[in-house]
């Protein structure tokens, strides 16, 4: 035996490793040199975990490094490693059930509205990996609605690699340098890496298919999007108004044809056989006074057929439902809310005898008692609307046109299988919230009587209501 080999014999015999075999950052052998993408891999790591322990001092001194521009290699390190780490976080988001419009608002809740940009160019990027025939139609109008396009597009272009964002979003933060553009993309980072998981509503992109139509309308006809597009344009020209009645005139119209948009859905499926199942869709629901808020949401819903779940903490209601009936309910809450914030306003700021405002308090009450009046006229209405639907089905049935009469079956069977639904999407994950109180009588009855004054599915206001 070699002396060579002998040694290596004793050093093995001994718990030591092989000459030519060192441990890497530490200990005995020849030192292994980290690159520089290992090293900013590294450093954005412990920057990071900065952020998680509260660590004020070690986060600054981590961006003080990183923004080190010691070479202009190093800050491309720097900006490809970060892209790379926001670009994964994007992708886990989406299969933890979280939607590009909700990731979007959910970091801007979380961090200075400067920061909004990051996310923006980042769900864009992510989203030039996909085959546009493989994304869901929803989930591409929500990139599209952000205002953003991927960076390495014809049009918008900002940067041509992933070395080159830090320098181009620099060029786009004005005074906050380097640091601050680093400081943006690692608090981004932060909020990603600790979301809640979502329940999945859409399918991810990638997977959709090029043909198919949206969860729960694989057999149905395409929507009526002229309508649609008609009963927005009528609530957008309803909101912008200063004259109520225009304002009022307007918004019957729209609630009209919505109810007719949704009643239609229901009875062509009724009548054809079409097989439908229902689907989700979240709705933001933020402060000032999001339980009154979410529960007008949730009247709306009761009387559209749909059921409602809210996630208080992240300020989203879903809504489950068949596809017409979750238009509908879209259409008619953002048009009540517009309604009620208008009646509310205009009753001003408000003062106890002692001179104390009690402003919060007559609002929060105004919306509670808006939103159970709003239940009870919006209960009458769909009942009313029901029946009518049943009566002309069963005329035409009669004259031997149609099968109306198992109309009323058929709903029954809907609302089970939207119950069904939401326990398959939520399991035994769901609680009960308390009621929210009212505590300001003033409040109580101006919201009652603004609840009175709204016009619902083309029915005209209580006649013996009063502004408030």
């Amino acid at each position: 035996m070699s002396k060579e080999k002998e040694r290596q014999r004793q050093r093995a015999a001994r718990g030591a490793p092989p000459r030519g075999h060192g441990t890497g950052f530490h200990g005995p052998g020849p030192r292994q040199v980290p690159s520089q993408k290992e090293l900013a891999v590294s450093l954005i790591a412990e920057t990071v975990a900065a952020i998680c322990r509260g660590d004020q001092d070690a986060y600054g001194a981590c961006l003080r490094r990183l923004a080190d521009e010691r070479t202009q290699t190093w800050t491309q390190a720097i900006s490809r490693s970060l892209v790379e780490f926001l670009r994964m976080s994007v992708t886990a988001a989406w299969r933890h059930g979280w939607q590009p419009a909700e990731l979007a608002r959910h970091v801007g809740r979380e961090l200075p509205g400067e920061d909004a940009p990051v996310i923006a160019d980042m769900i864009a990027d992510e989203m030039r990996g996909y085959a546009a025939a493989t994304v869901d139609a929803r989930w591409a109008a929500q990139v599209a609605a952000l205002g953003a396009t991927s960076p390495r597009s014809e049009s918008g272009a900002r940067w041509d690699n992933d070395a080159e964002y830090l320098d181009a979003s620099r060029e786009l933060a004005g005074d906050t340098g380097l640091r601050g553009v680093i400081a943006t993309a690692i608090e981004t980072m932060h909020v990603l890496q600790h979301l809640v998981a979502l329940e999945p509503l859409l399918p991810l992109p990638g997977t959709a298919r090029p043909t198919a139509k949206p969860a729960g309308q694989e057999h149905a006809q395409p929507a009526d999007e002229r309508l649609l597009s008609r009963i927005r344009a009528l609530l957008a020209k309803a909101e912008s108004t200063e004259f109520a009645e225009e304002a009022e005139a307007l918004s019957a119209r729209a609630q009209e044809l919505m109810a007719k948009y949704s009643i239609d859905h229901a009875l062509l499926a009724a009548e054809t056989g079409r097989k439908e199942v229902p689907g989700g869709r979240r709705i933001a629901v933020d402060n000032p006074y999001e339980a009154p808020k979410a529960s007008l949401l949730q009247t709306v819903a009761q009387a559209n057929r749909c059921r409602v779940v809210w996630s208080k903490e992240l300020g989203l209601v879903t809504v489950i439902g068949f596809p017409a009936d979750l238009d509908a309910v879209e259409l008619l809450f953002t048009s009540l809310l517009v309604q009620a914030n208008s009646a509310m306003l205009r009753a001003g700021a408000k003062r106890d005898a002692l001179g104390r405002s009690r402003t919060r308090a007559f609002r929060q009450s105004f919306l509670v008692s808006y939103a159970i009046r709003i239940g009870e006229r919006l209960a009458e209405a769909a009942g009313h609307a029901e029946q009518q639907a049943l009566a002309e089905q069963t005329a035409a049935s009669a004259g031997g046109t149609g099968g109306g009469k198992d109309l009323v079956p058929f709903l029954a069977a809907r609302h089970r299988a939207v119950d069904d639904a939401v326990d398959e999407i939520f399991g035994d994950t769901l609680t009960r919230s308390r009621a929210i109180r009212a505590t300001d009588a003033e409040g109580w009855q101006s919201g009652r009587a603004a609840a009175d004054l709204a016009s619902l599915h083309n029915h005209a206001p209580v006649s013996d209501a009063t502004p408030a």
